[in-house]
């Protein structure tokens, strides 16, 4: 579960925590082919989301073989063999429906959200997809075609697109993290049918996913639905490929330039992460929005208002299953030496960790984990999502109901801790994005 997105300060009067969360009910069983169910029932409003979450990312793909999970994102819209090519989404939306997916490092996560008497509908459009795909020459054709625009779009033509790739690779020497969910087009493009034929044979299977369903449901007919569409569907005959890697601890800072078809420079770093499990996530959380999370935030006071001496400044932590990243980037200021913007983005971090905050900045960023707890539960939606992942990534379902008890725990001194014993200058990755050379020479 993605705990809190590390943007959006809150404005306003400072107020004392209520650090309360009000409980999200569910039921949950498992079928005897291993698909996990949770079920959350709330008749407030007309409307279910639907989702299945499998446990297969980049991160479960072999080196030669990388994109894959990304590349099934969107081949597992083509249709199956008894829902026409290219009807998928159109069926979800004539009945009123919303539908999408997304890829990580870890997780593939499809979702729809239609009117409540249509949930029988969506539970038999995922069990589709889960036993009769099309996984065909027709299928993989198309899809290698927009993956590469996706790939063009997103990353070659955007400014700064490359970020993301360019940094899991010098952040990573071992574990497969070390590529991106897009992966490698040439990869995608050497794989035979076999190679993906086989892809969903092995991480398409009910013993590697999760379905919820939340919203406007009766508990009995939800779980009678669930049965009847989903009982039939095999359990996968191999045991799931996790990858049992220890990215060994870095001693030495990674430096490095990308020249960029940008017009203004920017500075990335990245510091190693433990586990997305560890308690120290929660304090990492509540540090990054303190450096960047909005207007009040330390970096942009200092950074963009004050000094002026970037346009923009974000730290992400990229919470991942088996460690993740703190991305922290900072876009220079017209005629501002990126070095300079490094230097003082380094001695905010080093305040931090030789000061750490204050009581009135630390019960402002207890406010915001509230509110930002909140907002994610505020929809089916979200509420689906946090209940899947929960059960997948922490094994506890009710995990969904502790995250505030467990940002409640973190003091002011955990946060000072977290900064020194992460933010280490001697392990990270600093990387310059420079523009392009006019004449072509780096």
């Amino acid at each position: 579960m993605r705990k809190i997105a590390a943007f959006g300060l809150l404005a306003g009067v400072l107020c004392t925590p209520v650090l309360a969360q009000n409980k999200i009910e569910f039921k949950e069983f498992t079928l005897d082919n291993g698909l996990h169910v949770i079920m959350h029932q709330d008749n407030s409003t007309p409307i279910v989301n639907t989702s299945v979450l499998y446990h297969v990312g980049s991160k479960n793909e072999q080196p030669d073989r990388t994109g894959f999970a990304h590349f099934f994102e969107h081949l597992m819209f083509e249709g199956t063999e008894n829902i026409d090519r290219g009807q998928y989404m159109n069926i979800i939306q004539g009945r009123g429906g919303t539908l999408n997916a997304f890829t990580s490092n870890d997780i593939t996560f499809y979702y729809e959200t239609l009117p409540s008497n249509e949930l029988e509908l969506a539970l038999y459009m995922e069990s589709e997809r889960m036993l009769h795909s099309k996984v065909d020459l027709t299928g993989v054709e198309t899809q290698r075609e927009v993956v590469k625009e996706e790939y063009r779009q997103s990353y070659e033509n955007r400014p700064y697109g490359t970020i993301l790739p360019e940094t899991l690779k010098r952040a990573y020497s071992a574990h497969p993290y070390r590529w991106a969910p897009i992966g490698s087009l040439d990869d995608l493009n050497a794989a035979q049918i076999e190679e993906f034929q086989q892809f969903y044979k092995d991480f398409y299977v009910p013993n590697n996913a999760t379905l919820t369903i939340a919203g406007d449901i009766d508990y009995g007919q939800t779980e009678k639905w669930v049965k009847e569409y989903f009982s039939e569907i095999p359990k996968g005959t191999k045991e799931i490929y996790r990858p049992n890697i220890v990215e060994p601890k870095k001693t030495e800072e990674i430096r490095d330039v990308i020249y960029d078809n940008i017009q203004i420079p920017a500075v990335i770093q990245a510091y190693n992460l433990p586990k997305q499990t560890s308690p120290d996530s929660y304090a990492m959380n509540m540090l990054s929005t303190y450096l960047t999370g909005g207007n009040s935030s330390l970096m942009t006071k200092e950074l963009v208002d004050k000094q002026q001496k970037a346009l923009a400044v974000a730290a992400i932590p990229l919470e991942l299953e088996d460690g993740g990243l703190f991305i922290m980037y900072g876009i220079t200021n017209m005629g501002v030496a990126p070095e300079d913007l490094e230097s003082e983005i380094d001695k905010l971090i080093k305040q931090v960790q030789e000061e750490g905050i204050s009581d009135q900045d630390f019960a402002k960023l207890q406010n915001i984990m509230e509110n930002n707890i909140v907002s994610s539960n505020s929809s089916m939606s979200g509420i689906g999502q946090n209940l899947a992942e929960a059960h997948v990534i922490y094994g506890d379902t009710d995990y969904i109901n502790k995250t505030m008890e467990n940002y409640s725990k973190v003091t002011q001194a955990d946060i000072k801790r977290v900064a020194n014993e992460y933010l280490n200058l001697t392990g990270r990755v600093v990387l310059y994005y420079l523009p392009k050379p006019k004449d072509g020479v780096q």
